[in-house]
């Protein structure tokens, strides 16, 4: 896997002449081979095959790097530099460029190439033509919402640029030691009083903290980091489809009549971003190692050995353009067709939508509540005559009357005044 590469021609000016005409032919992505564009003769591309034990492409060893690793494209190449987007890309000599492929921008620098770069080790050829790149970008504008009118008439003036993107790929292995605070659930039962001073109880959860350690072995294939200055790095993240085991030998024949990016970001700074990027995945490979039911103060000591990489290039087609003065960027992958991109919104027709929006939901109210008033109201119910039966009155039984025995009348005689006679007087008796 290690062995140094194998010798190369120098980096002369190299013509790929067609068989027939003698004209220059260039890579076909359709294809797949060395195209004339005047008679339409093909001619296959002489591929080198790797070892089998080499995988994707040979790998060198991060700290010989520099110095094993070969210069230039291999090829003569002139470099376009832009000054917005600060992006170089290398096309072959005599081509006339007018706009940066990424940005757009018409302010750009044609120099030659100083050839000092590292040499591509492997690379991924063209498989989608320009052809159903173009088709494809037509398809996604007019898939979008929200957008303005005019960036779909914007669509048919564009022109797909089929460009090589360089990336860096690290292997390595990781070992990962850890150490954390295992939590392991358990419940109590508690008892309080609620609000009307009744005795209640339920369950709490707890947490048992115990230290817990451990350590595992990983190894990581082809961890791509992209080293183009001219995509931004989260719209080239997004691609997922590249399979880097269809790499092949980097030939100079790939790159007649296409563009091809000089790198931006260096061996050691790419190596640290793969670095990072796999300090993630240990963390949380390490995070799902500790045992129970949650963990807390995870520490993770990672060691790096067998690290080697590749300088690759990959295809993708780009649809560069602006709109009110802010570059967008359209992207296919040149090897599955997968597309990412970024489109401008329309502010007055997201505006207008969220004001229909609106209308509609209050025309509906006043609408339903129309309806429910012109909605035949139903009869009363009838009136129900509800008979109440009044308890029968108790009528109190006379008592016989009680017969009190009249009382005993005594009657005094009058009182008669005795005459006396002894006297022989007679009464005196008055006449009226």
């Amino acid at each position: 896997m290690n062995n140094p590469p194998a010798a190369l021609d120098p980096a002369a000016a190299q013509e790929f002449p067609c068989n027939n005409c003698g004209a220059k032919v260039n890579y076909d992505a359709g294809t797949q081979a060395m195209k004339c564009p005047y008679c339409g003769t093909q001619q296959a591309v002489p591929v080198q095959q790797y070892h089998p034990a080499a995988g994707g492409g040979r790998e060198i060893p991060i700290e010989e790097g520099l110095r094993l690793a070969q210069r230039g494209f291999g090829t003569p190449v002139t470099q376009i530099s832009c000054n917005d987007c600060g992006a170089s890309v290398n096309v072959t000599p005599g081509e006339q460029t007018a706009k940066c492929a990424f940005c757009g921008s018409d302010k750009v620098l044609s120099q030659e190439s100083a050839g000092t770069a590292i040499r591509p080790e492997s690379m991924v050829p063209f498989k989608v033509d320009k052809a159903n790149a173009n088709r494809t970008f037509e398809d996604w504008l007019g898939s979008l919402w929200f957008r303005p009118n005019d960036l779909k008439k914007m669509a048919k003036l564009q022109e797909m640029g089929g460009v090589y993107i360089p990336f860096w790929t690290f292997d390595a292995w990781v070992r990962s030691n850890w150490t954390a605070d295992a939590g392991y659930y358990y419940y109590e039962t508690e008892y309080y009083r609620d609000s009307e001073g009744n005795s209640q109880s339920r369950q709490v959860q707890r947490t048992e903290w115990r230290f817990a350690s451990g350590w595992r072995n990983d190894f990581f294939d082809d961890v791509l980091v992209c080293a183009s200055k001219g995509l931004p790095q989260n719209l080239v993240a997004k691609f997922q489809t590249f399979d880097t085991k269809q790499l092949t030998p980097y030939q100079p024949q790939f790159l007649a009549g296409w563009r091809a990016e000089s790198y931006a970001i260096d061996l050691m700074p790419a190596f640290n971003s793969a670095q990072e990027s796999m300090a993630q995945t240990q963390q949380g490979r390490c995070a799902s190692d500790v045992p129970g039911d949650t963990h807390r103060n995870l520490n993770v000591q990672n060691q790096l050995s067998n690290v080697t990489f590749k300088h690759v290039l990959l295809p993708i087609w780009i649809a560069a353009y602006r709109y009110n003065g802010k570059p967008y960027q359209f992207l296919v992958n040149g090897q599955t067709g997968e597309v990412v991109g970024l489109a401008p919104w329309s502010f007055w027709k997201i505006f207008f939508a969220c004001l229909a929006v609106v209308a509609l939901s209050v025309g509906g109210y006043f609408i339903y509540d129309y309806t429910q008033q012109r909605r035949p109201q139903p009869p009363p119910p009838a009136a129900v005559v509800a008979t109440v039966t009044a308890p029968p009155v108790k009528v109190p039984v006379a008592s016989p009357p009680v017969i009190t025995p009249p009382k005993a009348t005594t009657t005094t005689p009058p009182k008669t005044t005795p005459v006396p006679t002894s006297t022989g007087i007679k009464p005196k008796t008055t006449t009226h």
